[in-house]
């Protein structure tokens, strides 16, 4: 990292990062093209959980290629600190890192990392029907490294 005096090196703030995030944008490679989307997510254990359709965009570039990166962040915001805008800057506190996508099989398996992904938006406990976990697509990528950075 460039500036180290940004750094984020505590574990515990950088979960704090993660789970105070509302959104996860991870980041996927196909054909040397990259493509990000925004996407609903749980975490638990250095582990991120996904859902998503069978088939579409996404699904097919990680089934090509399963390397993603992710990132998250929180508390944005423009501080102006003159008026000259040569000057002005930004907060925030994120977090990018780095893993391997893998397909989660099994309805038990499923429906574990769905309570996580949902327990991330809510307290509530969810009842999936059958056909819900057979017709959704579940993955998981496991953390392979992530930094944090934060400008406040």
């Amino acid at each position: 990292m460039r500036r180290n005096d940004k750094e984020i090196t505590d574990p515990k703030r950088i979960e704090e990062i993660i789970r105070k995030s509302s959104v996860c944008r991870l980041g996927l490679c196909r054909d040397n093209r990259a493509y990000i989307i925004p996407v609903n997510f749980g975490y638990q254990d250095r582990t991120l959980y996904f859902h998503s359709a069978h088939e579409g965009t996404k699904i097919d570039i990680l089934k090509k290629n399963p390397n993603v990166c992710f990132e998250f962040d929180i508390d944005m915001g423009i501080v102006r600190m003159e008026e000259s805008g040569c000057n002005w800057s930004n907060r925030y506190q994120s977090v990018i890192g780095f893993g391997k996508a893998v397909i989660i099989e099994g309805i038990e398996q499923k429906r574990d990392a769905l309570d996580i992904l949902m327990a991330n938006y809510s307290d509530k406990k969810f009842d999936y029907p059958f056909s819900s976990i057979e017709n959704t697509l579940v993955y998981k990528v496991e953390i392979e490294s992530m930094t944090g950075k934060q400008a406040i």
